[in-house]
């Protein structure tokens, strides 16, 4: 494998760290990279300081106000790599109020937070790098900016591998595809979410994997982890269709119902009607998956069978999955609402492509770090709040045979 361009500036500051530190350990480098982030401080708190008063150090032009640079104060500031020593730049009517490092703040390890977000809303590190030199008029090699995202990859393995809840209502699984780079060819990645709901009605993404394609072992791994990891029930899985998964899956977790996404359904179904008739079929479909009861949905299925017979195509997808119809009547409309479609994982989804539609990723590590920062985001954004009508989805799982026992096992956490 050739080996990788890097930045020439970032190599001259590498060697140039080297030869006068001569690092022997993690910790020397951090010592050394200490006096790598104080300059790199001063050097946009100056471009501050140049914005503020309206030019440049040690600049010959016409001034068109009287306040001048006044010299410097130390200042002693936290960073993710220890203890700084800065000079902070003053002026003399004392108006200078910097952003980067507001007075009175000590902990400037904000900075890579702000990369890491940049980082995680999906900019480049070439626009990460652009949008620090406009702000701070100081540029951050993509090496840094990738440094710095590197050290959450700690975080994400702790993660990856936390222990889990005992117990899930509700898990939705599913997988999207991102473009990742592999010895100079761009290939498909599958990346396989499962987003859980646990007896609280709090949502959690359980984890994050990558693999080049979407098969049942891939998935049967993935569920054996999560078994490692403390699950030990799992009351509904909502999913589209891999082929053996379904028994697969009992075979990890025997009581488990396992739900075909009715949305995933209709698109295979739609795919055998012309446009002409697309809206009819549509209705007459809802007219069943949408039923107040089994009878209902059994009779408006008859219809829709007879009506649409020429169409047999759409026809078989719904005779072979029928069942999938049938037990979503075992439980109360509540239950329904919330395990007859995978939309909850596909949402996440969603916000996952907002941040990966950039291009391709350089690696699986660069892939990882942007989704594991969104997730983090998305937790944020949920910050522990109930799926909306829990409190009736928890009451008819109660009441139900198959999960009184189980939620009374599990009653513990719902305190």
């Amino acid at each position: 494998m050739p080996k990788k361009k890097r930045n020439p500036e970032a190599v001259k500051l590498a060697e140039s760290i080297m030869k006068s530190y001569n690092p022997e350990s993690v910790e020397d480098m951090q010592e050394a990279l200490k006096d790598v982030f104080g300059p790199l401080f001063e050097s946009m708190l100056q471009g501050e300081m140049n914005n503020h008063l309206g030019y440049e150090a040690h600049s010959k032009e016409e001034k068109g106000h009287e306040n001048r640079r006044n010299g410097y104060g130390v200042k002693s500031v936290k960073t993710s790599f220890g203890e700084v020593d800065i000079q902070v730049p003053r002026d003399r009517d004392g108006s200078f109020e910097p952003e980067l490092i507001p007075k009175r703040k000590r902990d400037v390890s904000g900075i890579e937070t702000k990369i890491l977000s940049l980082y995680a809303r999906g900019m480049s590190q070439r626009d990460i790098s652009s949008t620090i030199e406009d702000i701070y008029g100081f540029s951050v090699s993509h090496e840094m900016v990738s440094n710095i995202t590197d050290q959450i990859l700690p975080e994400l393995e702790k993660w990856q591998s936390r222990p889990l809840s005992k117990c899930y209502a509700f898990l939705f699984v599913d997988c999207m595809y991102v473009t990742v780079r592999e010895d100079y060819e761009a290939k498909e990645y599958a990346v396989y979410t499962i987003l859980g709901y646990d007896l609280k009605g709090t949502k959690e993404i359980l984890g994050l994997w990558l693999n080049q394609t979407e098969s049942k072992n891939r998935w049967m791994q993935i569920f054996d982890e999560l078994k490692t990891r403390g699950v030990e029930d799992v009351f509904f899985i909502s999913m589209d269709g891999v082929s053996g998964l379904e028994e697969g899956v009992r075979s990890i977790f025997p009581s488990v119902m396992v739900q075909r996404c009715i949305v995933h359904l209709v698109r295979n179904a739609v795919r055998y009607i012309p446009s002409k008739d697309y809206k009819a079929v549509c209705q007459d479909m809802k007219s069943f998956y949408g039923a107040s009861s089994l009878k209902a949905a059994i009779v408006a299925f008859e219809a829709f069978e007879k009506r649409w017979s020429a169409y047999s195509g759409a026809v078989e997808v719904w005779k072979r999955n029928f069942s999938h119809i049938e037990q979503l009547f075992d439980y109360g409309s509540a239950i329904r609402k919330v395990m007859y479609t995978t939309n909850a994982v596909e949402s996440v989804h969603s916000s996952f492509r907002k941040v990966t539609k950039k291009g391709a990723f350089p690696n699986e590590n660069a892939l990882l770090k942007v989704l594991y920062l969104r997730t983090k985001e998305l937790h944020l954004k949920w910050d522990g709040g109930r799926i909306q009508n829990w409190s009736m989805v928890l009451n008819q799982l109660m009441v139900n045979d198959k999960f009184a026992n189980r939620i009374e096992k599990y009653s513990v956490f719902l305190s």
